[in-house]
């Protein structure tokens, strides 16, 4: 299981469920020893060197379900998204990096 940790919107071992850990297995995939740690950079808008385009297909149980492309997955992003965005973003960019 994918947990995450952000001090400054007090997110302690936040687990990623419902699709979204396979999503990161494939992201980190060529990152050695991600599983120790690596640094993930969203945005709502594309930035150089994203790595994962993913497109909000609906609301449920409060969070939100995303797809990305390719490799063909959906996931859930639970309501913490909501600490980071008013609203949840039609599309979210993504990129993983080692520390």
């Amino acid at each position: 299981m994918w947990v995450f940790d952000d001090a400054a919107v007090n997110l302690v071992q936040e687990p990623f469920v419902s699709g979204i850990p396979e999503m990161i297995d494939d992201l980190v995939s060529d990152i050695p020893n991600a599983h120790q740690g690596f640094r993930m950079i969203f945005s709502a808008g594309p930035f150089p060197g994203y790595q994962r385009k993913l497109t909000r297909l609906r609301e449920e149980f409060g969070g939100n379900w995303y797809r990305a492309d390719e490799p063909p997955m959906e996931g859930w992003l639970c309501p913490a998204l909501f600490k980071y965005y008013d609203e949840a973003p039609e599309t979210i960019y993504v990129k993983a990096e080692a520390l």
